[in-house]
């Protein structure tokens, strides 16, 4: 499956690893080779990194982290401690080096550097006052969170191409029928 980049946060796009979370789940992370395939996908790093299984459980810890933190955020209920600890620990190691070399960006590190980038990312998001802006989107079945940066903060949907598509067609055929 392809990696989708559509929740304006990378933290947030890592909890988006995980597709219907109340029905038929669908991990989008299953083996430590996905995981590292991830890493490039989301532009953290150019090299896919060495990935194990214990690497993937800290991924998928920090994925369930972010979401938990995340939807708390959305809904105005407190951080739970555990998430809180489980996000600056993942935030703690240097993130991945950006430099600039001979034929333009080059990105580095290891896994524990990509995910420090996307902890990093979670931890200003969720700290900060664009938090009020974490939304869940209204096409069932998925239950991506994403920010709502609209001019009048009316967005639906994650994205418009896959979920808004579909439920703005299913409306269309439920008028037309």
């Amino acid at each position: 499956m392809d990696f989708t980049f559509v929740s304006g946060n990378l933290g947030l796009d890592l909890a988006g690893t995980v597709g219907d979370r109340r029905g038929a789940r669908v991990d989008l992370l299953p083996t430590p080779a996905e995981l590292a395939r991830w890493t490039v996908a989301a532009g953290l790093l150019d090299v896919p990194p060495a990935a194990g299984d214990d690497d993937l459980a800290g991924a998928v810890a920090l994925r369930e982290a972010i979401y938990r933190l995340a939807s708390a955020a959305r809904t105005g209920t407190a951080f739970e401690a555990a998430d809180r600890r489980t996000l600056n620990l993942a935030a703690a190691p240097a993130p991945a080096s950006v430099l600039l070399g001979e034929h333009g960006v080059e990105r580095g590190g290891d896994l524990a550097a990509a995910l420090s980038s996307a902890a990093r990312s979670a931890a200003e998001l969720l700290g900060g006052p664009r938090a009020a802006l974490i939304r869940e989107c209204e096409a069932a079945p998925c239950t991506r969170l994403y920010l709502d940066t609209s001019h009048r903060r009316t967005r639906r949907w994650c994205d418009m191409r896959r979920c808004g598509n579909r439920a703005k067609a299913a409306a269309f055929r439920a008028r037309h029928t």
